[in-house]
């Protein structure tokens, strides 16, 4: 009896030194096939090390427990959908396959971005607290999926996938956007980051759109804000809408997030109404006058679109610097913020009050961070998007790249010349524009209380 205790003792402790050296080699190595290698191995010595399976619809904690609840109840899908889905996933996780066409993005290169990069020794368990969130909602974009989601992939890649997690949030999608993202979680996954996927009914187009709209929204950030000890306390939200974006465009954010000690950070986008493009975000965005980018008289006509912070010198001056400047408000297709206040505050989103000018839930989102403490907002101008793959290729060709910016300014991320100088007070007064027709000053905290 004795001779078998001493045997099942043996057999236990080689089976832990086994476990010790794979998880060193690991933690040297930091490459992605090594935590695979010792994943597999580690499934034989101990099922109960195994990761979740890729067939679940929410992560699971170390326990093997869904996380908080967030399971969602997810439909099959369509057959022929699922079906052509691995070539569109294939395509999003292999920047170099042109199978799909796509605007194309330039390889990321110098030390700009580094610093920003996890350590490479990490677990194979997640013991890390992500300290990046990407948030998207999307709707019939099979299109530009290729170039959206490889993109974000692209950058978690860079910043080290187990330092990430990507929440999408997927609404009434026929075209196959549903079935990709559905199908994508093994990828991410096995990457090793964190993938929330989700999908809902809820319709923007019909009912209180503002109000669907943060709802939206806040199912998006649901994963970070339901689980806040899981998250680092200097954590950094992604929000992306479904954009033409590349890698670039997403480091430049964070970076400039985080090297201008901003608390929010937003892109320039645009959208083409005629043969030349306009900003589009006009009804969200304000600058630190209160007033909109650019004047739109009560007949609604965009003839003044190009005529950018025509009584903002100092926004004029730097937005054709191509350098960072403060702002009231903005989303503008991509924003870069922090994410103390979800964390700390449960600060969501949301839409107007009884007797609250009618606006859009990222400008209330805005107003709420300058009411918390967190009005350090500005623009990147040098971060230009479209919403499709053509013409997005349309505005990097006439607003042209981050990097090619970047580029021009210079390359060390410590450089001060391009920072801000933070006003710390907001406007008194904001437009408030529920319509063209109807444009009135209010006071920029109203309803707040």
């Amino acid at each position: 009896m004795s001779r078998k205790l001493r045997v099942l003792v043996s057999t236990i402790c080689l089976s832990f030194a086994v476990v010790s050296i794979l998880i060193s080699a690991t933690y040297l190595s930091g490459s992605s096939s090594s935590r695979e290698f010792v994943k597999s191995w580690a499934g034989k010595l101990s099922p109960s090390l195994n990761s979740p399976s890729s067939n679940s619809t929410a992560p699971q904690d170390a326990s093997g427990k869904p996380d908080n609840g967030l399971v969602p109840v997810l439909r099959e899908g369509n057959a022929t959908l699922l079906e052509m889905a691995p070539a569109y996933i294939k395509s999003i996780m292999t920047p170099e396959d042109n199978t799909i066409p796509r605007m194309e993005c330039p390889a990321t290169e110098g030390k700009r971005y580094d610093y920003l990069k996890a350590k490479s020794e990490k677990p194979f368990f997640r013991a890390v607290r992500p300290k990046y969130f990407f948030a998207i909602d999307l709707h019939q974009c099979i299109d530009l999926l290729p170039r959206l989601i490889s993109s974000a992939v692209e950058a978690m890649r860079f910043l080290g996938p187990e330092n990430c997690a990507l929440s999408i949030v997927e609404g009434r999608s026929t075209d196959g956007t549903f079935e990709i993202l559905k199908l994508l979680r093994a990828e991410i996954e096995t990457m090793g980051a964190s993938y929330y996927f989700n999908s809902s009914d809820l319709n923007p187009t019909s009912g209180a759109r503002i109000e669907i709209l943060a709802q939206l929204r806040n199912l998006a950030v649901q994963p970070l804000m339901a689980q806040p000890e899981k998250y680092d306390a200097s954590t950094t939200v992604i929000f992306l809408n479904d954009v033409a974006i590349c890698k670039e465009d997403i480091l430049e954010l964070i970076h400039q997030r985080l090297h201008q000690s901003a608390d929010m950070v937003c892109a320039m986008d645009w959208t083409y109404v005629g043969e030349h493009p306009t900003f589009y975000d006009v009804w969200i965005a304000r600058d630190m006058a209160g007033d909109t980018f650019f004047s739109i008289p009560p007949d609604g006509n965009w003839d003044s679109a190009w005529n950018l912070f025509w009584n903002n010198t100092l926004a004029r001056e730097r937005f054709f610097e191509h350098k960072p400047f403060q702002v009231f408000a903005c989303w503008n297709g991509a924003t870069a913020f922090t994410a103390k206040p979800l964390l700390e505050l449960a600060m969501g989103f949301r839409g107007p009050k009884q007797k609250e000018c009618f606006q859009g839930e990222p400008e209330i989102f805005c107003k709420e961070l300058w009411k918390a403490g967190y009005g350090k907002i500005a623009v990147v101008p040098s971060v230009n998007l479209e919403y499709s793959n053509e013409r997005g290729k349309d505005i990097k060709a006439l607003k042209g790249y981050a990097s090619q910016w970047v580029a021009k300014d210079g390359d060390d991320p410590k450089d001060t010349a391009s920072k801000i100088q933070w006003v710390k007070d907001p406007p008194k007064l904001v437009k408030c524009m529920p319509n063209y027709q109807e444009q009135t000053w209010v006071p920029w905290d109203q309803s707040l209380a």
